[in-house]
């Protein structure tokens, strides 16, 4: 069985009759659970009623970098943080590679979901691109190891990968993977230890070869993990097995079935 650890299942098509037919996609290529992440605090009330009703199915909160315009201010993402049903803050983090001019404003707001996450103890879900140094060094100044942590669709260096690890927080790999561009990603995703590697759709974007062109969705999450564990040497079945426990290990209010 697969966990997709990163998905945006509202953005793909929040229809309930369109989303009852991509969770079930998901649930029948063996995929057991999903976690919906949000990019607004403004758009988590949309995002709920879509997914809140699958039991297979865990919510974040928070604002993506490149979301600063719907930036929230921190007593707000700590009363969201706060619910029952979110059991990790994020997505958060930087993005200088489309958004260089709200460097400070994304900056603010990273430090802010770190201090939250700190504080209701759930894990981070990073996004970071173009912006290592600044990623790293905020990490090293406001992030509590037994927070939790994950830098997700991880497309950066081994040496990033290796800074993170070694504050305990985990490394996710996306699609982008499979792309026939991302030789220099996999020679870093063959470098991971297994007990730090998720697995991940980053849905509705990002589809993964020889689905490229389409609509990205959870259950291409398996022909992720064969990917990898073909470039790893590993069983898919040991891939699956090792990202499935390190998903529910991070995410410790998710319960496997």
């Amino acid at each position: 069985m697969f966990v997709d650890s990163h998905c945006h299942l509202d953005r793909i098509n929040s229809s309930p009759e369109a989303l009852e037919s991509i969770v079930k996609a998901a649930t029948d290529a063996k995929v057991e659970h999903m976690l919906c992440v949000a990019v607004s605090v403004k758009e988590f009330a949309a995002m709920h009623k879509a997914v809140a009703k699958f039991d297979n199915v865990s919510m974040s909160c928070g604002v993506h970098p490149l979301h600063q315009e719907d930036a929230c201010d921190y007593d707000t993402l700590l009363e969201y943080a706060k619910r029952d049903d979110v059991v990790a803050v994020g997505e958060t983090g930087l993005d200088y590679h489309y958004s260089e001019e709200t460097k400070d404003t994304q900056r603010q707001s990273f430090i802010d979901h770190i201090k939250v996450a700190n504080t209701v103890k759930k894990p981070l879900i990073i996004h970071t691109r173009a912006a290592q140094a600044d990623t790293l060094a905020i990490l090293k100044e406001y992030y509590e190891h037994d927070t939790g942590a994950v830098l997700h669709c991880f497309t950066e260096s081994l040496e990033m990968a290796q800074a993170a690890m070694e504050m305990g927080i985990y490394i996710s790999i996306s699609g982008i993977v499979t792309f026939k561009s991302a030789s220099e990603l996999q020679e870093t995703v063959k470098q991971l230890p297994l007990d730090k590697l998720l697995i991940e759709t980053d849905s509705p974007w990002l589809a993964p070869t020889p689905h490229r062109g389409k609509t990205n969705e959870p259950k291409y999450v398996v022909r992720v993990a064969e990917f990898i564990a073909d470039l790893r040497g590993d069983t898919v079945a040991e891939l699956a097995h090792a990202s499935k426990c390190n998903f529910y290990r991070l995410f410790s209010m998710v319960k496997p079935k």
